[in-house]
């Protein structure tokens, strides 16, 4: 018997209370920076497996450390943050939980990008690695991570002196529920996820009578021609060869069709999987908007304010090659290759900042069956739903067995005696 399978023998016995506890999270999400009842749980179960375990890590982080002889230690991490959306699911177990945001505003919350199968996958592998220790020598740090989707909840883990409470790792290990058939794992080495930063741009005009154009400077023209230029970075500043995206999802201007504003603002969104592409895109939007602004006359410099920001998820090649092998040992073909995804992800913040190797992988979560019907007739993009949309829901089973068994054959190939 192998390490792998005697460690994952225990699995139909972890597997009820994992179904209950992904139940349980999925119907009490809570918001970036807010997971406290999440992180409690967490916390309950890393403890009940004997990790020694550490709270309020960076806000509602938790870390929990199993030392277990000499050898390899060995990070595995999961989030825990839900998002401002209106489940629309239909499940028995759909959350209906409202609260109030950072901004004061009351929203609606859903685990529409699957965190809580994340949190419930790491606590079955924490606790299957912890009965079977007698397979495996090392030490195990299971990590539940803050904030995601604000970007800044690993920095804040960071920040708050993570280091110091868990010895360094030789490697880091991640995954994320896709809108893929569950059951399989995809991995792909190099540049996995794109780095993504978003932009607030504030252009100042001059306000007037809107049957008195000739006395204004008017935003709202001033902003329609920065969306238009824009749409050249990628196509004619950034190289065939590389990838890119730029969007402008919100401009906000005026209140009244016969008043011409004297301010316009613009949010939008960049992705790139490159340093030197992500400098070139951020500095042409830069450009254009100051070259408008002087070609319309403004009588203030526009006003540039970057926030939510990713770094750049790249896989390293060694440290995803191991683990692509142990999965194709392990799942055959339901291991297969992910390729590039415009997603962005701030796990890699953790890695970076302990100066170890990393990789992120992906776990399928839509029914196989709907997934075939889907590709069958050419609707995959219109029939499965996918991450941070009110429909999203993962299928409990094989998803959850997946995404346990994936961190358990991940951390065995550094961790079996």
């Amino acid at each position: 018997m192998t390490a792998v399978s005697a460690v994952l023998a225990g699995l139909e016995d972890t597997r009820p209370w994992q179904e209950e506890l992904y139940r349980d999270v999925h119907q009490h999400p809570e918001l970036s920076h807010q997971e406290t009842r999440t992180a409690g749980l967490a916390a309950d179960r890393l403890r009940g497996a004997g990790f020694e375990v550490h709270e309020r890590v960076g806000g509602t982080g938790v870390v929990g450390v199993l030392r277990n002889g000499d050898g390899a230690t060995v990070l595995l991490r999961a989030d825990m943050d839900a998002l401002p959306v209106q489940e629309a699911t239909g499940l028995p177990y759909a959350s209906r939980v409202t609260t109030t945001d950072a901004d004061g505003a009351e929203v609606p919350v859903m685990h529409a990008c699957a965190h809580d199968a994340h949190v419930a996958c790491l606590a079955g592998a924490a606790q299957l690695l912890a009965d079977g220790r007698e397979h495996w020598r090392g030490t195990l740090i299971a990590l539940f991570q803050p904030a995601e989707e604000t970007g800044d909840g690993a920095r804040g883990m960071v920040e708050a002196g993570l280091s110091d409470l868990v010895p360094t790792p030789q490697v880091a290990l991640a995954q994320h529920v896709a809108p893929a058939p569950a059951g399989q794992v995809r991995t792909h080495a190099g540049a996995a996820l794109s780095a993504a930063d978003s932009m607030r741009v504030t252009v100042h005009g001059r306000g007037a009578h809107g049957s008195m154009p000739q006395a204004a400077v008017d935003p709202v023209v001033l902003a329609a021609m920065i969306v238009v230029r824009l749409q050249t970075v990628v196509s004619r500043e950034v190289p065939p060869g590389e990838t890119a995206v730029l969007t402008v999802g919100s401009i906000q201007a005026g209140t009244k069709s016969n008043v011409i504003p004297d301010r316009a603002t613009l949010q939008l969104n960049v992705r790139t999987f490159s340093d030197a592409t992500r400098r070139t895109v951020l500095d042409a939007v830069e450009r254009i908007v100051r070259a408008e602004c002087q070609a319309s006359g403004c009588p203030r410099e526009p006003e540039f304010e970057l926030f939510d920001r990713f770094p750049l998820t790249d896989n390293d090649v060694a440290t995803t090659e191991r683990v692509a092998a142990a999965f194709a040992d392990f799942f055959g073909e339901r291991s297969a290759p992910a390729g590039q995804q415009s997603a962005s992800e701030d796990f890699s913040d953790i890695p970076t900042a302990l100066g170890v190797p990393y990789t992120y992988w992906f776990v399928g979560g839509t029914d196989p069956e709907v997934y075939r019907a889907a590709e069958a007739a050419g609707r995959v993009a219109q029939d499965v739903p996918v991450n941070h949309s009110a429909g999203f829901a993962p299928v409990v089973q094989p998803t959850l067995d997946t995404g346990t068994q994936a961190l358990v054959v991940g951390a065995l190939a550094w961790l079996a005696a």
